[in-house]
C-alpha cells in the first residue's frame, strides 16, 4: 500500500508537470488511487477480482461525491468568496491608492523610502485581499512608476513589489490560511490571529532589508521628495476607510463579537459602502468585481475539492503513517526534523504553487508534526498546528519569490516589462533572507505566533 502511496504522489507531481490543473491532478489521482487501494484491499481479503474491483469504483464514486459535497456545503468556507469580494472591492474603490500614499507622504523622503513604503502599502493592501498576487499586481502597478521616476535600481524596485505581495499569504485575511484551517480543522479565526504579529515583523524585517541594501549601495534607492505636513496629514485622512475596515474586521473576530464568516460579510459590506461613498462603482467595475470574485472563488473551493479526495486516498495507501515512523525515529531529534522538513517545503517551492504545495503535502506532514512535541504542553496540540501553520504560510512564501518558477516574480515581470528577469530575481534575495531570519524566530519563540490566539474572546 505505501508503494501505491508513493506511486500517487509520482503521478500527482507528473500532472502537475505537464500543467494540469492542481485541483483536476488530485480528483484524478484520488479518484484513480481509491479504486486501486480499495480493491486490493479486497483481493488480499480473498474477495473475486470483479467484485473487488467494483467495490473499488464504488468506494471511489461515493468518496467523489460525498467529500464534493462536504466542502462546497462548509459553512466556514463562506469566508472566501466575502474576503476575496472585499479585496476586490478595495482595489476599485481606490483604497490601494490611498495607501501607497499615505505611506509615500510619511515615508518617501528616506533613502529607500519609495521602496519602504511599497512594502507598508503591501502589507495594508493584504489586510483587505488576502492574496499575495492581487498586492503585488495592484501595488507594482502604483510604486514601480514612481520608483522609476526617481531611478531606483530596478533589481530593489522589482523586488520590493515582489516581496511585498508575499504579505498576502501571511497577514489576514489570508487565502493560505483559511486552506490551511480547513485541511487541519484548526480555527480560521485563531490562524487569522496567530498572522499578525509575524505579518508585522515580516513587514519590519522586509524594511530593514531595504535599508541595508540602501545603505550598502545608496544610489540603489535615492530619496524622493519630502512632503509637507499638510500633505501628509490629508493622506492620513484618505486611508482612514482602510483603518476603519480592517479594525472592524479583525478586532471583531478577536473580542469574539464576529465569527470569522460574520466579520468577512461586514468587511465585504463596509468595502461596498466606502467605494460607493466614492462613487467608483460603475457598471463595467460591478461587472469586474462579480467576475474576478466567482473565479477566485471557485478556483479556491475546487482546490479544496480536489484536496477532500486525495487525502482519504492517502490515508488509504498508509503512507503518512510509515513517514511518521521515519521521520520521528531520525537521530536529529523534533527541532531536527522541523528544520528537514522546511527544507524539503524550501526545494519544492522552486518548483510549485504555494496553494498546490500546501493542499499536496499538509496530508503527508502534518501527522508528523502531531507526533512531535516542540516543547508544548500536550494540552496545546491546537497551537502547536497553529503555530506550524505559520510557519508553513511563511516557508511558501519564500517560494513565491524563489527561482526558477516564483509566481510573484512572473507576476512583477508582466508588469514591467523591461526589467530582465534576472534582476528581479536578484532584488529578491534580501527579502528571501528576511523571511529565513522570521522562521528562525518563530522556532526560537513560538509565543510571536500563538500569543493573540491564546488570548482570543470566544
Amino acid at each position: 500500500m505505501t508503494a501505491l502511496g508513493i506511486l500517487g504522489l509520482l503521478a500527482l507531481f507528473a500532472l502537475l508537470a505537464l500543467r494540469v490543473p492542481v485541483a483536476l491532478s488530485m480528483i484524478l489521482v484520488g479518484v484513480v488511487g481509491t479504486i486501486f487501494a480499495t480493491a486490493n484491499r479486497f483481493l488480499a481479503l480473498g474477495m473475486a477480482s470483479d467484485q473487488a474491483w467494483s467495490r473499488g469504483f464504488k468506494t471511489a464514486m461515493s468518496n467523489l461525491s460525498g467529500e464534493t459535497f462536504e466542502a462546497a456545503s462548509n459553512y466556514n468556507l463562506l469566508v472566501i468568496p466575502m474576503f476575496v469580494l472585499m479585496g476586490n472591492l478595495a482595489g476599485v474603490s481606490g483604497m490601494s491608492a490611498d495607501l501607497f500614499a499615505a505611506a509615500y507622504r510619511w515615508m518617501g523622503h528616506l533613502k529607500g523610502g519609495l521602496a519602504s513604503a511599497t512594502i507598508a502599502a503591501c502589507a495594508g493592501f493584504a489586510a483587505l485581499s488576502g492574496s499575495s498576487l492581487a498586492a503585488a499586481i495592484t501595488m507594482g502597478r502604483v510604486a514601480l512608476p514612481e520608483m522609476k521616476k526617481f531611478n531606483y535600481a530596478d533589481s530593489l524596485a522589482t523586488g520590493s513589489v515582489a516581496a511585498g505581495g508575499t504579505l498576502g499569504f501571511l497577514i489576514p485575511p489570508s487565502g493560505g490560511m483559511i486552506i490551511y484551517a480547513v485541511l487541519t480543522e484548526q480555527s480560521i479565526g485563531r490562524l487569522f490571529m496567530a498572522g499578525i504579529v509575524p505579518g508585522i515583523l515580516m513587514t519590519l524585517l522586509f524594511i530593514g532589508a531595504i535599508y541595508f541594501t540602501v545603505l550598502r549601495k545608496p544610489e540603489a534607492g535615492p530619496p524622493g521628495e519630502k512632503a509637507a505636513w499638510p500633505e501628509r496629514r490629508d493622506a492620513l485622512s484618505a486611508a482612514l476607510p482602510f483603518v476603519a475596515v480592517v479594525g472592524i474586521t479583525i478586532g471583531g473576530m478577536y473580542t469574539g463579537f464576529f465569527t470569522p464568516v460574520e466579520a468577512s460579510s461586514v468587511g465585504a459590506f463596509l468595502t461596498l459602502l466606502v467605494a460607493l461613498w466614492r462613487r467608483s462603482l460603475n457598471g463595467h467595475a460591478v461587472r469586474e468585481v462579480i467576475l474576478q470574485t466567482v473565479k477566485a472563488s471557485a478556483t479556491v473551493f475546487m482546490i479544496i475539492i480536489g484536496a477532500f479526495i486525495f487525502i482519504p486516498f492517502m490515508s488509504l495507501t498508509e503512507l503518512p503513517s510509515q513517514l511518521v515512523t521515519l521521520m520521528t525515529s531520525l537521530p536529529i531529534g523534533d527541532f531536527g526534523v522541523l528544520l528537514l522538513i522546511i527544507l524539503i517545503y524550501m526545494f519544492l517551492g522552486m518548483f510549485l504553487e504555494g496553494i498546490a504545495m500546501l493542499v499536496l503535502t499538509i496530508p503527508v506532514v502534518l501527522p508528523i508534526i502531531a507526533a512531535l512535541d516542540f516543547g508544548f504542553d500536550p494540552s496545546m496540540a491546537d497551537m502547536k498546528m497553529i503555530w506550524f501553520g505559520i510557519i508553513v504560510v511563511i516557508v511558501l512564501e519564500m517560494g513565491m519569490i524563489s527561482p526558477p518558477v516564483g509566481l510573484n516574480v512572473f507576476v512583477v515581470k508582466s508588469i514591467a516589462p523591461g526589467v530582465p528577469m534576472a534582476k528581479i530575481f536578484h532584488g529578491i534575495w534580501p527579502f528571501w533572507f528576511a523571511m529565513a531570519l522570521m522562521l528562525i524566530l518563530l522556532m526560537l519563540f513560538p509565543q510571536i505566533a500563538i500569543f493573540l490566539p491564546q488570548t482570543m474572546v470566544g
